[in-house]
């Protein structure tokens, strides 16, 4: 197979918004909304496929025949959009399979992405919540491994099924071991310094591994499941499951996780407990997975193809292209662009459950911030096609940075009475300014992938610098976390006179409370907790002022350098 045809059946996910834009998983930490809407993001190069790699697919597939009429391409006459309803039966039931697929995905992303974090958070430090993180890093690497997965499959089975079923089936056992422990897990895992953290760290590492390596599957499944001129279909798939799963995880589950919800709206009587408990949410998913890999084996005969890529071949293209003194410097502008807004995107909410917001209200703020993310991501889309893509990218990098700003102040205002309506308000003002300025830029970064790839490895090539923006937003987590602990000082201060209801021994002399387990301790034992400088501001200013310099000095010298460059400099000669 020649080098073109390989690089066009690598499957792509690349960013981009809910518009005609691409979207991608975004492989950063999960602890605020800003950093679950960008892995929300996901796409690739659904929605224009090559000729070339149709032709290659219809060939190699076991319906084709030179007696049937051609199928119109899209963009031509006969590949106007249809609605769902007026597509074949075929395409319809495949759609919904792929949105099945997809959702499915996105319920355990949900929740190491999202809600987990907040479940942790009132047992650990943040420096123990920077271990945390490293379960979102699969799907920042996921590009190491997907030559082998469309490399390595059974002929019996099928190219894409080989990997979708022994997955689900590893998934849904792995989430049904973890629903019978995750309570005790949650409840213990702060212990010994916050030792259980790794552990704990480890299963959900290995679920979203698992669900990156499906995705690599899935999508190259939906090449062959729906007809050529219906491919744009898979992208809608895509973008419908994977939402609704992460939402179901993230959004309804946190909500009905929450005591004060359930009490306030289901209840006669309080209870301490939600409707709905992390332990039993992942079991029954867990069967969920079981069933519909049992169904997929019985009833999903999966298209024979003779289409065999080399990895070795699809690994040299790679080097190839990092070999490009442009992608270089390219690289290096994604993997520091972020810096400035990390400790924003992975501690300003953590920072307000400390200060008093309750669940419920980050709830009820993530809920109205979403619809606000789908409208706004149209006029991201837009205007990254109407204006060079890097100055958005630009204006949009400027804006957060300011919304860093504005985050840090909304955590200074914490009312002392506890949360306001206008208080309210503000973290949800906020989150939507904070979550458009990331859309814009992200959906901005895309337009430029796309616009500089070589359409010859065009898949490879938009796979690699997805990869790397990726990695940008996802590692940088782990160390800011650890900073906010480090620059805090807090001191347990002992109690005056041993109070009456004390939970733990006595506190007599002053120590260092900044760990959540000496704060637990100096708060059972009677003592006060004083923090006398958080870290939390420090790290978001320097991480700001690290971005500003960085930007004026390196970012947008090099990002207007880059985006002035021909498209020959993209290339690679020969």
């Amino acid at each position: 197979m020649s080098r073109k045809k390989r690089g066009e059946n690598l499957r792509l996910d690349r960013p981009g918004s809910t518009s005609s834009s691409p979207r991608d998983h975004n492989g950063h930490i999960p602890d605020t909304m800003n950093s679950h809407v960008e892995l929300r993001r996901k796409n690739h190069s659904l929605d224009s496929p090559t000729s070339a790699s149709q032709t290659e697919r219809l060939m190699n597939g076991d319906r084709f025949s030179l007696d049937d009429e051609p199928p119109p391409t899209p963009g031509t006459q006969g590949s106007s959009q249809h609605g769902f309803w007026e597509l074949p039966l075929r395409d319809r039931k495949n759609f919904s399979l792929l949105i099945l697929l997809y959702f499915l995905q996105g319920i355990p992303l949900g929740l190491a992405t999202g809600s987990v974090p907040f479940l942790l958070k009132k047992n650990l430090s943040y420096s123990q919540m920077a271990v945390f993180t490293l379960a979102a890093y699969p799907y920042s690497l996921k590009l190491l491994w997907s030559p082998i997965v469309d490399a390595v499959w059974s002929r019996r089975v099928g190219r894409r099924k080989s990997w979708i079923m022994p997955i689900q089936m590893l998934s849904g056992l792995g989430m049904i071991w973890l629903g019978s422990r995750a309570e005790r897990m949650i409840h213990d895992v702060g212990e010994d310094d916050g030792a259980g953290i790794w552990g704990f760290t480890g299963w959900w590492f290995f679920l979203v591994l698992m669900c990156a390596t499906q995705d690599i599957a899935v999508d190259g499944w939906a090449l062959t499941l729906l007809s050529p001129q219906h491919l744009s279909y898979a992208s809608t798939a895509q973008s419908v499951g994977l939402t609704a799963g992460q939402f179901l995880s993230w959004t309804v589950f946190l909500a009905f996780n929450s005591a004060d919800f359930a009490n306030r709206w289901f209840r006669a009587t309080p209870q301490e407990q939600g409707l709905i408990t992390l332990g039993g949410y992942l079991t029954f998913w867990g069967w969920v997975y079981l069933l519909v890999t049992v169904g997929l084996a019985v009833l999903k005969r999966e298209e024979k193809t003779k289409i065999r890529d080399g990895i070795v071949d699809v690994y040299r293209v790679m080097w190839g292209i990092l070999q490009l003194e442009n992608v270089q410097t390219f690289i290096v502008l994604h993997l520091i662009s972020k810096i400035g807004f990390q400790a924003n995107d992975a501690a300003t909410n953590l920072k307000l459950l400390d200060k008093g917001f309750s669940q419920e209200d980050l709830s009820l703020t993530v809920l109205i911030d979403f619809p606000f993310e789908i409208g706004l991501g149209y006029y991201a889309g837009k205007w990254s096609y109407q204006y060079p893509p890097m100055h958005l990218w630009c204006w949009a990098f400027i804006g957060r940075l300011l919304a860093a700003l504005l985050a840090q102040g909304t955590v200074m205002l914490f009312p002392k009475e506890g949360v306001t309506t206008w208080y309210l308000s503000l973290v949800i003002v906020e989150n939507v300014f904070s979550t458009f300025m990331s859309t814009v830029m992200f959906v901005a970064s895309a337009a430029f992938h796309a616009k500089i790839a070589d359409p010859t490895i065009g898949g490879t090539y938009m796979t690699l610098l997805a990869t790397v923006s990726n990695l940008g937003g996802t590692f940088p987590k782990y160390f800011v976390l650890k900073l906010v602990d480090l620059f805090t000082v807090a001191t347990c201060i002992p109690p005056a006179y041993p109070p009456p209801d004390l939970k733990g021994d006595l506190i007599t002399p002053a120590f260092s409370c900044v760990e959540k387990a000496a704060k637990h301790q100096c708060e059972d034992g009677g003592g006060r907790c004083d923090i006398r400088r958080d870290g939390y501001y420090i790290t978001n200013i320097l991480c700001v002022i690290i971005g500003a310099v960085t930007f004026w000095s390196f970012i947008r010298p090099a990002a207007m350098k880059l985006q002035a460059l021909p498209l020959r400099a993209w290339r690679q000669s020969g």
